[in-house]
């Protein structure tokens, strides 16, 4: 099984791809721990990786997309969730694309609704938390930088909902409930 986690930034897409990784052993692909991964990996992809991201250049849809590939073909998993991507709709035809040409097909995009007001007040309380208890509090964890984030999350993401609502493949749920009430939404739409 083959998914899709939709939703603005902080929506919980990583935290219920997590989840769905204990409970259903799917493998997250998260584009940037692929990306650092790759960089790492001394591999021919990993090297053009490396470079691209040494001249502070954005690594190119190619690029993501021969990384999906080479996790499509040498990892096992019971599916694969995508997080992170696509962003765009040209990516979403690339993993289209690539799914066909692999033999598999994407079963299901969920789209994590959530207020944007709510949203935002979570991530300043996810900063707050994590400066309380000594933890490290990343650096976008602000309210003025989440509102960068969900505007280009709504300039270039968010047309991927009517595209994959015109596929038949969109199932929408409620994002802002408790982190069981969401993954039980999910789990209702996977079976």
């Amino acid at each position: 099984m083959n998914i899709i986690l939709l939703g603005p930034p902080g929506a919980g897409k990583g935290t219920q791809a997590g989840i769905l990784v204990k409970e259903r052993g799917m493998v997250q692909l998260s584009t940037g721990d692929m990306l650092r991964e790759a960089k790492d990996s001394g591999t021919d992809m990993g090297k053009r990786v490396a470079e691209v991201m040494a001249r502070g250049e954005l690594v190119t849809d190619e690029i993501v997309i021969g990384l999906i590939r080479e996790k499509l073909k040498t990892v096992k998993a019971a599916g694969f969730i995508f997080d992170g991507f696509p962003r765009t709709l040209a990516q979403a035809d690339a993993l289209a694309e690539l799914l066909e040409e692999e033999g598999q097909a994407l079963d299901a995009v969920i789209e994590m609704q959530v207020d944007d007001d709510v949203l935002v007040q979570r991530i300043v309380n996810r900063a707050k938390e994590a400066a309380a208890a000594g933890q490290p509090v990343r650096a976008d964890d602000n309210a003025e930088s989440m509102k960068v984030r969900l505007m280009e999350y709504y300039k270039k993401t968010s047309p991927l909902i009517g595209y994959y609502y015109a596929k038949g493949d969109l199932h929408s749920i409620d994002g802002l409930g408790q982190i069981d009430e969401v993954a039980s939404a999910i789990k209702a739409i996977l079976g």
